[in-house]
């Protein structure tokens, strides 16, 4: 868990330098977009729309990129037409693979991954082969010194945490999917710094690896990432912590 979490948040911070911000500011549109097409744009009735925006802000997308994203999900400005989809398979050493799209062409899509994985000895699979091994939850990664522990703790159990840990330099927060935006805006009532809150998948358990074959994946979290349709990557791999910060 904390590897994966731990690679999320190293990428977060990745995608605030100059060369990373026109791709990232990209995809969240996206996700607001999509969220918009399927839920509508009223962020009182869309939770995945509400929380996409408080995303979007978090990385200074201007408000006028937002609007016009909330605009073409719900029909009332013209774009082109997209479609979500989830592709799952395999990467270095057998690690699970969850690929989340948005695109608006799948063709392309799944040609332009296929191409990633075969680059890394990675392979897509049939849908379900490994879905069964992830929960939906939201994550929240909170800076160790913003807060103290026990209120922390506190605050995110009485909004409907299942989990907090201490991760290094973080707290990590789990949340049933259903309680991820009461837990986050109880935190945001705080003067915790929060790193990273997303709904993720949670691997139920993970694949160690060390030396070439934990640098090759990390390499291929990196140029999936780098495909203008992959939203998010999820993997069950757990990589010691000294080759995740030398990625960063």
């Amino acid at each position: 868990m904390s590897g994966h979490s731990k690679w999320s948040t190293i990428k977060h911070k990745k995608a605030a330098n100059d060369a990373k911000r026109g791709k990232l500011f990209s995809k969240l549109v996206k996700e607001i977009t999509a969220a918009a097409r399927l839920g509508g744009g009223d962020v009182d009735t869309n939770p995945r729309l509400r929380t996409a925006i408080a995303t979007a802000k978090s990385s200074n997308v201007p408000n006028d990129n937002i609007e016009k994203a909330i605009l073409r999900g719900t029909g009332e400005l013209e774009g082109a037409s997209i479609e979500e989809v989830v592709y799952e398979g395999y990467g270095p050493g057998g690690v699970a693979l969850m690929i989340e799209v948005i695109t608006d062409n799948k063709n392309r899509a799944v040609a332009e991954i296929r191409h990633v994985l075969g680059k890394f000895d990675g392979s897509i699979g049939e849908r379900g082969c490994v879905s069964w091994g992830f929960d939906k939850c939201g994550l929240i990664v909170v800076d160790v010194d913003s807060i103290d522990e026990e209120e922390l703790f506190l605050i995110a159990a009485d909004a409907g945490a299942e989990d907090l840990n201490e991760v290094e330099t973080a707290f990590e927060i789990i949340t049933p999917f259903e309680e991820f935006d009461k837990v986050v805006t109880a935190i945001q009532a705080t003067d915790a710094d929060i790193q990273l809150a997303e709904i993720s998948m949670i691997p139920q358990n993970t694949v160690q690896l060390e030396g070439k074959q934990a640098e090759k994946m990390l390499r291929l979290m990196d140029n999936l990432d780098e495909l203008d349709d992959v939203q998010k990557v999820y993997a069950n791999f757990d990589i010691p912590d000294d080759i995740l910060e030398a990625a960063a």
